[in-house]
């Protein structure tokens, strides 16, 4: 039996039997472990490759991390774009998907090639004889490091909604499906990073980032093959043009139309400007009324003259969600100063456990694993960055070099923060946009994450300003965490993760849903009728 609203990936209907469902899925799960085997441990051990090889500063190489997640997740919205406008989400993630590979093995090869990246050094105990990386070298780093940024951003808002496209969520067997997707899809994140936390960071730190990045790449290709092989099972959404186009059509419409009334003509608008042939008709809300007199028909026709209730209802759907994402995007902030800041703490450890040596970004397998199981949110990261800053101050007034596993109390609550955002978030964000704006909506759960963690890199600048007095340098700005101020600065981030909290709270209270999760509704009898 065909399914409307899509096609296969030559463009013709697709059948329920052939196409699509947990057969279809599984390649997206693929690629989200091998994915994760090498972002994750990127993420989290990069700080250790820029200051053990490229020898940048403690500010500036927690600087380049948020930047690069930023970004990431700022390239995630063009391929949202494209995948929701003029491309299907599996031919974004083809397209692009080799420009990660591309980054990897450009990233590996100056990590093998001595010319290509600053002498070695101790960067703690041979100051004044390590060069930071400059020039050419720094240029190729920050080439490669932000091609694959695009890469992976294009890939990141095109999975999760290309894996929710395989499950019909008018069939009620395959809507139960869907609904555990993106725990299934979570779950992939998780298990993807564990095994890189465990294996990719051993070997960056113990055999050479040649070869971690190298092998970085090859599972990249491997995933991006793997995807490919899929193509003939896939459900692609069918393309119905660019939904910003929409939401800037029905803004324009409504101010032209402000100076109207609404009252009868509404209705009548309603019935004549209904699209037809679209995928759903979604009904009129009450909430942001002033949005409805762009369905005013007063004589003019066509796409920036009158709106169909639809393209309205989409436009509300959207800038319903926008303060809940502001709100939680502050509540962000503290995660990424804490993962960044962490790992450099770590370095000024003990870090031998028994015999052998444990990785700081390897403890980072604790709230990787505790995202498998339940957690409390936001407040979490609160807590975690108050025991952050005692652990911060024990850690320099400790005679004796502290161990590892007095950073593990604050990498459990950000895994206990972690399961419940980013698990909640990332369905909220699908479920409630309309069928034509999912990947810009997974986008945009990706885009808030990118963007807490620009506001990161900004509050390490606004304080090292702030701070710096003279010829002394601010809080961030010493060459080594002991001449730092690391716990102070934990204290601003839990006080910003308490406003983030507190605002988050209000909006979501505030919030109405367009399909509310809490209420069943028994369909009618004129509804199950033919």
């Amino acid at each position: 039996m065909a399914i409307g609203g899509f096609v296969d990936w030559r463009g013709n209907p697709i059948k329920r039997e052939v196409h699509g469902g947990v057969r279809a899925a599984w390649y997206m799960y693929f690629l989200t472990v091998v994915t994760n085997m090498v972002n994750v441990p990127i993420l989290l051990n990069l700080v250790t490759y820029l200051r053990g090889t490229m020898h940048m500063g403690v500010s500036s190489s927690a600087t380049t991390i948020t930047n690069f997640v930023g970004a990431t997740s700022g390239f995630s919205l063009i391929g949202a774009f494209l995948s929701d406008s003029y491309i299907s989400r599996s031919k974004t993630i083809l397209l692009f998907g080799p420009l990660e590979f591309l980054g990897y093995g450009l990233l590996a090869l100056q990590a093998h090639v001595p010319s290509l990246h600053p002498p070695p050094c101790n960067i703690e105990a041979e100051l004044s004889n390590c060069k930071e990386v400059r020039g050419w070298d720094a240029t190729l780093f920050y080439t490669a490091l932000y091609v694959s940024a695009f890469g992976e951003g294009c890939m990141r808002a095109c999975v999760p909604s290309l894996g929710a496209d395989q499950f019909d969520h008018e069939d009620p067997s395959e809507s139960r499906q869907q609904s555990s997707f993106f725990n299934w899809f979570t779950f992939g994140i998780s298990f993807g990073g564990f095994l890189g936390l465990i294996f990719m960071v051993w070997l960056e730190n113990y055999k050479g980032w040649d070869i971690g990045l190298g092998l970085s790449s090859i599972l990249i290709l491997l995933g991006l093959l793997v995807v490919a092989a899929g193509l003939p099972f896939y459900r692609n959404q069918v393309l119905e043009g660019s939904p910003l186009t929409r939401i800037l059509q029905v803004l324009v419409v409504a101010f032209r139309n402000r100076r109207f009334e609404l009252h009868e003509e509404l209705e009548e608008a309603q019935e004549s400007c209904d699209e037809r042939g679209s995928t759903k008709v979604l009904p009129q809300t009450n909430s942001l009324k002033f949005l409805d007199k762009a369905c005013i028909n007063h004589g003019k026709e066509g796409a920036w003259s009158l709106c169909s209730m639809t393209k309205v209802e989409e436009t509300k759907i959207v800038l319903r969600m926008l303060p809940l994402f502001v709100s939680s995007m502050i509540g962000y902030v503290p995660q990424f100063i804490i993962f960044t800041f962490t790992v450099q703490q770590g370095g000024m450890t003990n870090t031998r456990l028994g015999k052998i040596h444990v990785s700081p970004a390897t403890l980072f397998i604790i709230p990787i694993t505790f995202q498998m199981r339940i957690g409390i949110g936001f407040a979490s990261m609160i807590l975690a960055s108050i025991i952050a800053a005692l652990v911060e101050r024990k850690r320099k007034e400790a005679e004796v070099q502290m161990s590892l596993f007095w950073l593990a109390p604050q990498f459990f609550l950000l895994g206990v923060s972690d399961v419940t955002s980013f698990t909640g978030l990332l369905e909220f964000f699908n479920s409630e946009a309309p069928r034509g704006m999912k990947s810009i909506a997974t986008a945009l759960f990706w885009c808030e994450i990118g963007l807490a963690s620009l506001l990161a890199t900004f509050l390490v600048q606004a304080v090292n300003r702030a701070t710096r007095h003279g010829h002394k340098g601010g809080w961030l700005e010493g060459t080594s965490l002991n001449n730092s101020h690391l716990d102070l600065f934990y204290w601003v981030v839990a006080v910003v993760g308490l406003l983030g909290f507190v605002n988050y709270m209000y909006w979501a209270k505030k919030y109405v849903y367009h399909q509310d999760p809490r209420i069943i509704v028994e369909p009618s009898v004129d509804q199950d009728s033919p």
